[in-house]
């Protein structure tokens, strides 16, 4: 215990301004940690998507006449498309579970912790 009778060890932590605006309010601490990595992460994929489609794109177009690289870029776009998908079906499914068993559709896609500060 401190001076001010606070016993916790880090003291008050106050969040920065403008954390609320990120998650609308209702996530503070790790859970809204979590989230914000999820996202990057996310956005991350998305831009590594885009990124290898126009390699690939470029690499189709420069195959020229060789059988094999133009397999090689075609095969790398459709991997590219599939995993998209399949990146963009798993948020679909989540969010159908989530309404399904929750009636929530932002219950497995939003991260919380129970029992900490009346969550």
């Amino acid at each position: 215990m401190d001076s001010n009778g606070d016993t916790s060890i880090f003291g008050n932590v106050k969040p920065p301004p403008g954390v609320e605006n990120l998650s609308g309010g209702t996530l503070e601490g790790l859970p809204l940690f979590i989230n914000m990595i999820i996202r990057l992460l996310i956005v991350g994929a998305g831009i590594y998507a885009v990124i290898n489609l126009v390699l690939a794109g470029y690499a189709f177009m420069s195959a020229g006449d060789d059988p094999k690289k133009m397999a090689a870029a075609s095969s790398k776009i459709w991997q590219t498309l599939l995993g998209l998908a399949v990146a963009a079906g798993s948020f679909v499914l989540a969010a159908i579970f989530g309404k399904i068993l929750f009636n929530d559709p932002n219950a497995l896609l939003q991260f919380k912790i129970f029992g900490l500060g009346g969550q």
